[in-house]
């Protein structure tokens, strides 16, 4: 199975993530048959494994791809919201998985709205990373509210998001850098990671090129902004124990 040409499943890059669109979406995380998206689900050895590391507008599906070898054991999941680019990363992976006998048996893409549906999806507490690379800056003021970070969806995040879980957001945009990071820094329950602690994690170089996006912000010689979060306990919750 030869791998999908990008050629064939171009379209506008920009969604409109209020718009009400068709998406089937379960009422309870339960009721979602992940069987569907990870075959290996239905082995013996994998039928209680879970969505633990989650790339929100994973665009054609470099992280994914990447990502998938390093950590054989996690399953990946790719949300996005348009369809002939969801298409691809399926595509995509079929062909993988087709190529290459018992490897990508682990990442999978899903056509949904992060920002409305994620809490039908995943338990409280389910993820370990979480990643928005190079998300649409939707630079007019009156569209920030369709940016994918703000102040209201990051109780969300927090919510899908396990203790000591970690959040990686990566830009070519400083304005949308700053709006994350001042985000992130006024909510309780993250706190940005340091550059010493970011030594010793293996994704963070991944982050850089591994996407499209990425790759062309390179080629263009552009600049590239960097914020790793960590999801810290609910000082509230523990001191009410």
């Amino acid at each position: 199975m030869a791998l999908p040409q990008k050629k064939y499943y171009r379209q506008r890059a920009h969604s409109n993530p209020i718009a009400d669109h068709c998406f089937e979406y379960p009422s309870h995380p339960d009721q979602y048959d992940w069987s569907n998206l990870y075959p290996i689900l239905e082995t013996d050895e994998a039928k209680e494994k879970k969505v633990e590391f989650l790339d929100v507008g994973c665009g054609y599906g470099g992280l994914l791809v990447t990502l998938s070898p390093m950590f054989p054991e996690n399953l990946m999941l790719g949300l996005e919201i348009r369809v002939k680019v969801s298409d691809y990363v399926n595509d995509r992976i079929q062909a993988l998985r087709s190529q290459h006998k018992d490897k990508y048996q682990n990442i999978a893409v899903l056509r949904t709205n992060a920002m409305k549906y994620l809490p039908n999806f995943f338990h409280k507490g389910q993820l370990q990373k979480l990643f928005f690379l190079y998300p649409d800056p939707h630079f007019k003021k009156a569209k920030h509210k369709w940016r994918i970070i703000n102040k209201w969806l990051l109780a969300e995040y927090a919510y899908v998001l396990a203790e000591q879980g970690i959040v990686y957001t990566i830009t070519d945009v400083k304005d949308l850098h700053e709006w994350m990071v001042t985000h992130f820094e006024e909510h309780p329950l993250f706190k940005r990671m340091t550059d010493e602690e970011l030594k010793y994690d293996k994704i963070v170089d991944k982050l850089f090129d591994s996407t499209e996006e990425g790759q062309k912000v390179t080629r263009n010689n552009g600049d590239k902004f960097l914020a790793v979060f960590k999801r810290v306990p609910d000082e509230f919750m523990e001191n009410n124990k």
